[in-house]
């Protein structure tokens, strides 16, 4: 009966996908090909693009006047009188050349500093976005790394619960010991078994998930990295804060939004001043393309000022005064807030970091725990669930290894999403 259950668990746990035969893709190799992927990003990444055409128009306004043509023909169903011609005709045609310029306005010069905070905001929200994107990526790269990890460690387990099974059945058959304990072994090895296939099934689920990140339509394994957790964090604490309040993605977009509503309010609360407008015109008159039978020129130098136009500029200035202050208050939040969240990631990887050398100690204790134990269960000094213990207490130690390691990685990823920059090279 034994041998029969132990024939089918064998067939139970066949692989589902074979490791040797998936692309493989290394840390940075998934960093580089899927971050373009991520909606965000691809988002983020054409808004800087936009932010960078507002800054040059903003600069070309004080260079270059805006400047349009138009061309316009025209047949009519009886002849009228043309002009240009002096005669009539059915055909009339009328070219256009406009040159317009804004010689002074303060929403010209208010524009300039509000296009350049906005590109800073753009600029910063794509590094953001970047981050956050490639700590998707890592997630599920190390995940995959964790689960395949696991794998071992349940076909480990299955490996002693099938040689403990053995000595067992050898015991039982020289009257060692009772019949109970090749049924509780064949119990541990059945559970070791559901556990090989639960475990496949997510490591197969993470190579999906990597190869949706990274633009496959199928699974995806992950090269196992060079290097381990890194022992320890290449700056302190207060150097990560210094460094996210200067060039951290998220304090930099607070800083430019304040800058740019500022500016935004600046440009509004101008308009209670003249504006000075310079514009040319040439018209040109006939009945057919190219007019040039009458020419008209026209140089019109006008000055605006609105005094009053029902209140919308006094609204506009208050709703930009609200969006000003609540900038600016969240801007000074998140200065306020910087050591708490730097803080918080740079802690958690080093309590990460404290755990993974726990678990390390752990499983060396597991291991010897269990040595001794099978040692004894041979020589009959100790019973089959003294043994088993051991082996469950080895299996969870090697498992929570796994999970430290993975989770160390994570919190040294987020730090440096926070940070806005690699701490080390990717691997």
């Amino acid at each position: 009966m034994i041998l029969t259950l132990l024939a089918a668990l064998q067939v139970a746990a066949a692989p589902v996908l074979v490791a040797d035969t998936l692309p493989a893709l290394t840390l940075a190799e998934a960093l580089q090909r899927g971050t373009g992927l991520d909606p965000n990003y691809v988002d983020a990444l054409g808004r800087v693009g936009e932010a960078e055409w507002g800054r040059r128009n903003a600069i070309l306004a004080f260079i270059v006047p805006a400047v349009d043509l138009s061309m316009s023909w025209d047949q009519y169903s009886k002849p009228v009188f043309n002009f240009a011609t002096g005669q009539l005709q059915q055909n009339s045609a009328q070219g256009t050349l406009n040159f317009r310029y804004e010689v002074l306005s303060v929403r010209k010069f208010t524009e300039l500093g509000r296009s350049r905070a906005d590109q800073e905001a753009t600029e910063a929200n794509e590094v953001k976005q970047r981050y956050r994107a490639a700590l998707l990526i890592e997630s599920t790269f190390y995940e995959v790394l964790a689960e395949s990890r696991l794998l071992q460690v349940a076909d480990d387990r299955a490996r002693r619960a099938e040689e403990q099974l053995a000595v067992a059945r050898a015991r039982v058959l020289s009257g060692a010991t009772v019949q109970t304990d090749s049924l509780q072994l064949l119990l541990e090895f059945t559970k070791a078994r559901v556990e090989q296939l639960r475990t496949r099934t997510l490591l197969d689920v993470a190579r999906l998930e990597l190869g949706r990140r990274t633009g496959s339509d199928g699974p995806v394994d992950a090269v196992p990295l060079e290097t381990g957790v890194p022992q320890q964090l290449p700056l302190t604490l207060d150097q990560a804060v210094a460094e996210a309040l200067a060039t951290g993605p998220d304090w930099m977009i607070a800083r430019a939004s304040a800058h740019a509503a500022e500016r935004h309010l600046q440009g509004l609360r101008g308009d209670y001043l003249p504006r000075l407008d310079l514009a040319y015109s040439r018209l040109q008159f006939d009945d057919h393309f190219y007019p040039s039978a009458y020419g008209l020129s026209d140089l019109t130098i006008r000055i605006t000022w609105t005094l009053w136009d029902l209140g919308r500029r006094e609204l506009a200035i208050a709703q930009a005064t609200t969006q000003r202050n609540v900038a600016d208050a969240v801007s000074a939040d998140l200065m306020r807030a910087a050591r708490h969240d730097v803080a918080r990631a740079y802690e958690a990887f080093e309590t990460a970091r404290a755990a993974l050398d726990l678990q390390l100690t752990s499983v060396v204790v597991a291991q010897e725990t269990f040595r001794v134990q099978q040692e004894r269960y041979k020589s009959g000094a100790a019973t089959i669930l003294d043994l088993l213990d051991a082996q469950v207490n080895l299996t969870q130690a090697q498992a929570d290894l796994v999970q430290a390691a993975f989770v160390a990685r994570l919190a040294w990823a987020g730090l440096e999403a926070i940070l806005g920059k690699r701490l080390t090279p990717s691997n």
